[in-house]
């Protein structure tokens, strides 16, 4: 509704020309590190995402009370190695993790009963300390086969005697 005529208006109650903004300029996807496709980069160290990987976490402790541990060997170290692959696991599958992925993972580096003492020996120098080293978490993780993603846990412990189709054993 309109204002009366008669009716007093003070100057700062006045209606005042509105600041017009310039149109906004030409945006370019340019800046460095920018991921300009709609794949996820895949290489060495760029790790798996994937949903409630927490949850993942909490399987890994889980099944670490299972873990049989060599000399030396500190179960947090095989918690987060076992978790990093299990959820790559997870992610290949394009889903969050399950009980099932951590199983897998055990018993891929032989943290489960009745690993070939080769596969302890292999994996002691990886997972020292990798409770505390993300680059050596990831690096643990990058080791694993991509065909070995695919495999059930029960295949992989019966392939265990051939460890090293798993596993890359360079650097």
């Amino acid at each position: 509704m309109a204002q009366p005529d008669f009716v007093p208006v003070v100057a700062a109650d006045r209606v005042r020309a509105s600041y017009r903004l310039p149109p906004a300029g030409r945006w370019e996807q340019d800046r460095p590190a920018e991921v300009l496709s709609l794949r996820h980069p895949l290489g060495p160290r760029f790790g798996s995402t994937g949903p409630d990987l927490g949850f993942g976490l909490k399987l890994a402790k889980l099944v670490a009370s299972r873990a049989v541990l060599g000399d030396g060997e500190q179960l947090d170290d095989a918690i987060v190695g076992c978790f990093a692959c299990g959820s790559r696991r997870a992610s290949v599958h394009h889903r969050g993790p399950v009980v099932h992925d951590m199983e897998w993972a055990f018993t891929l580096w032989g943290f489960m009963p009745g690993a070939p003492a080769s596969l302890v020996a292999f994996r002691a120098p990886l997972f020292a300390g990798a409770a505390h080293d993300y680059d050596r978490q990831r690096a643990i993780a990058d080791r694993v086969r991509q065909g070995a993603f695919r495999l059930a846990p029960s295949e992989v412990a019966s392939a265990l005697g051939d460890w090293q189709r798993l596993l890359l054993a360079g650097t």
